[in-house]
Parts: C-alpha cells; sequence; structure tokens
C-alpha cells in the first residue's frame, strides 16, 4: 500500500512538471507572437522622385516618402509592406481599408482632410529661387525684375516667371535643361519647385555652383494620409516627433535634400 501511494504520488509530481513546462512554453510563445511587429501597409505611386521612385530595373521603392515611412514603421515596431498603385486609388484604398497608410508626396488641403486624416506636416514644398553662387545682388524673387530667369515650360515656376515685371522668361523641357543653363549663366535665376531644387543641390551636382535664396513661395505641406479616425494617426505623429526628437528624421532629409535649415 506505502509502496502503490509513493508510486501515485510520483505520478502526479511527474504530471505536474510535464504541465508546468508547457505553461511555460506556451507563455514564451506568446510573447514572442506580442514581441513580433505588425504590419504597416503603404500605399504610394512611385513616380514622384525625389519623395518616391523606382530605380530602373528595380523593384524596390526609393526616395525620401520610403526612408521616411519605414523609419517611422521601425519606431512602431512595424513591419513595412509597400505597394505600388495609382495616386488617384490611394485616398478610394484608405477608405475601404486594404492600405493603412498613403505616403505619396502628398499636399494637405481641406478637401482631403474632410475625406482622409493627414499626419501632421513632414515636408514643406513651394517654388524657390535659384541663382549662381556667385550672384550677390538677387536675395529673392522681388531683385528679379528686367533679368533673366529660366523655367521649366507649363510648370507653376513657369506661371510665377511670368508674374514678374519686366523679366526675360527662357523655357525649357526639362529640368535638367533650366539648371544648365543657369550654371552656363544664360540666366540671372531659375524658379522652380523646393524639392526639385533641393534634390539638384544634395545630388544633382548643383551644391558647388548653385544655391536657394529668400522664401519659399506658394508653400503647401505634406502629409501621410490615413483612413479617416484612424487610430494609426496619432500614432504616427508620435512616431514622426519622435524621429525629428532623436535626429533620424534630420539624417533621412539630409540624405534627399541638403542639411535642414535651423
Amino acid at each position: 500500500m506505502k509502496k502503490t501511494w509513493m508510486l501515485i504520488m510520483s505520478m502526479l509530481m511527474a504530471v505536474m512538471m510535464v504541465a508546468g513546462c508547457g505553461g511555460g512554453d506556451k507563455k514564451a510563445a506568446d510573447n514572442k507572437v506580442a514581441q513580433a511587429p505588425k504590419v504597416l501597409r503603404v500605399g504610394t505611386e512611385p513616380t514622384f522622385a525625389p519623395f518616391e521612385f523606382q530605380k530602373e530595373g528595380s523593384k524596390d521603392f526609393d526616395g525620401f516618402d520610403m526612408d521616411l515611412i519605414r523609419a517611422i514603421g521601425k519606431q512602431l515596431n512595424m513591419k513595412v509592406e509597400i505597394q505600388n498603385m495609382g495616386f488617384d486609388a490611394l485616398i478610394p484604398a484608405l477608405n475601404a481599408g486594404n492600405i493603412d497608410v498613403a505616403a505619396a508626396g502628398m499636399s494637405i488641403t481641406p478637401d482631403r482632410q474632410k475625406a482622409v486624416d493627414m499626419s501632421d506636416p513632414y515636408y514643406v514644398s513651394g517654388l524657390v529661387v535659384v541663382v549662381n553662387k556667385d550672384n550677390a545682388a538677387v536675395k529673392s524673387v522681388n531683385d528679379l525684375n528686367n533679368k533673366g530667369i529660366a523655367v521649366q515650360i507649363g510648370t507653376t515656376g513657369a506661371d510665377r516667371a511670368a508674374k514678374v515685371p519686366g523679366a526675360k522668361v527662357k523655357n525649357f523641357n526639362t529640368n535638367a535643361e533650366v539648371f544648365l543653363e543657369l550654371k552656363n549663366k544664360g540666366v540671372d535665376a531659375v524658379i522652380i519647385d523646393k524639392p526639385v531644387a533641393e534634390y539638384y543641390l544634395a545630388q544633382g551636382g548643383g551644391k558647388e555652383s548653385a544655391k536657394i535664396v529668400g522664401d519659399t513661395m506658394e508653400a503647401e505641406s505634406y502629409g501621410l494620409s490615413l483612413k479617416k479616425n484612424s487610430p494609426l494617426t496619432k500614432e504616427i505623429n508620435k512616431a514622426m516627433l519622435d524621429l525629428k526628437k532623436n535626429g533620424e528624421y534630420d539624417k533621412i532629409y539630409e540624405k534627399w535634400f541638403g542639411a535642414v535649415k535651423k
């Protein structure tokens, strides 16, 4: 009887040990699942360099917006998955729940804010004046009266140049031709989109020869778009603020546009 009782006790202890081990394994597995990053589904229209584009022959998404959204995903412990879609399809995709965020150089406008949530601004676009570095006479658009200005045909920069009194406006087909005319001193200045100018100065070979002068004209802010009343909106705004505080935003900005102006 004593041996039988001891045998039963031994069996019970063995069962409890196995159960305890199993519970530990389950707890560890649950923790592993909890720590695994959730997926942040991002939509973009990758034909807007330097914000989003695909290099020739590559399926990877590159650009300022792409680096920023990946940094935000890392900050939120979320795995970023980027989808290629038409610009006009982004807001319908948000409202349908097919994507969580649209990162596509999207201007913050009252109409868009009625349809979707817009994040805090992360980039201020608009028009700027670019001159050669040795030009000390032109400090803003107000100094361009009766001077030569190079612009790209059909752009808002061309429209703005046309309003400068007495300006001798030269129209070109591409931005490359516009900057070449400035470099060759065929004109006094260029009026062009701010991101295009900053990208040219940072990565297009213009850093040594040109500079931006004056304030940004017709400024507009870019923001990330989310479904209306999305719980992610607050989290993404906080993540962007954290990236600005820890210097990561400045690193991304400098990579694509040069040093951040303080």
